[in-house]
């Protein structure tokens, strides 16, 4: 019987032979085949630990301010924190709050990682939880005083004995209207009334369904209305500009996090997704902010604080 031997058995006999007289080559082959096994492996760990640790981290919390409905905020917003999510490697989840009053309280408290807010609002994030600026929209907004396309009153003046709708006191458009209000002699709340609808979309609703007589909105939150809603207003008078939203981050974010994150938005603002972002919102692109600007923000500041102390 003949008898038929692999080449596996062929090299395993001249391998054994060679491992008999050659024992010393054998046994530093052996050992560097291990040493390089165990360089691989541990390469192999340390590429792991860094998307392990990342995978174990909680998702950023990114603070909207309510200026919108919740419904707008994450559909306005969910582009630009799946591009930070891409940066960071880290989960972002979009919150808002169902008021301004509750958003300011929940920002004291530092509950938001990353924080988009109104500038006066901003002064007092820094003030109340040591937020740091990171970037502006560059466009700047302004408060804008809209009627009925159809509405008979041409002046400021008109509105003596009418009512204002406004999405909440704390707005600091709704602080500049009232502002330019007075600068024209009207008193608020008592030559004219005013009635809180939540949101700029809900106060210029108000004005369209003839439940108010004008509302106060911002610049941004209005052009992002509806063509057919724009149609049915008209713009009595604008505020002077003042700064937009701002970016800002917690402090227990560390320093290359805050600029990781900071980088992330301005690349979001030079994408194409971005470009329509910041066209449809009339936003103008990001730009720094100056540390001067947030104290010009001030006495809208401080008129919130003296606000919040009042009943809610």
């Amino acid at each position: 019987m003949h008898h038929v031997r692999t080449a596996c058995q062929e090299a395993g006999c001249r391998h054994g032979v060679r491992a008999r007289a050659e024992p010393g080559i054998a046994f530093a082959r052996a050992a560097h085949a291990a040493a390089r096994f165990l360089r691989i492996g541990l390469i192999g760990l340390l590429a792991w630990l860094p998307c392990a640790a990342r995978a174990d981290q909680p998702p950023l919390t990114f603070g909207v301010f309510p200026n919108l409905t919740a419904r707008q905020v994450v559909t306005l917003y969910r582009p630009l924190a799946d591009a930070l999510e891409k940066h960071l490697h880290r989960r972002i989840v979009i919150y808002s709050a169902r008021d301004f009053r509750t958003f300011i309280e929940r920002t004291a408290r530092g509950e938001y990682d990353i924080l988009l807010t109104a500038p006066h609002l901003a002064w007092l994030a820094r003030q109340d939880a040591g937020y740091r600026p990171l970037l502006k929209y560059a466009q700047p907004t302004r408060g804008l005083l809209v009627v009925r396309a159809d509405s008979g009153m041409l002046a400021p003046g008109d509105l003596r004995g009418r009512t204002v709708a406004r999405a909440d006191p704390l707005a600091v458009t709704a602080l500049a209207v009232q502002a330019e209000l007075a600068a024209y002699g009207l008193r608020h709340d008592i030559d004219y009334a005013v009635t809180d609808a939540g949101t700029h979309n809900n106060a210029v609703m108000q004005v369209i369904h003839h439940r108010a007589d004008a509302a106060a909105l911002g610049l941004h939150p209005y052009l992002l209305l509806a063509p057919e809603l724009r149609e049915k207003l008209r713009v009595m008078f604008e505020s002077p500009s003042v700064s937009s939203l701002m970016y800002l981050t917690h402090p227990r974010l560390r320093d290359a996090e805050a600029q990781t994150i900071r980088k992330a938005l301005l690349d979001f603002a030079e994408s194409a997704e971005g470009r329509v972002f910041m066209q449809h919102g009339g936003y103008g692109g990001l730009t720094a902010v100056d540390g001067s600007e947030l104290r010009a923000f001030r006495p809208y500041a401080l008129q919130v604080q003296e606000l919040l102390r009042g009943p809610p």
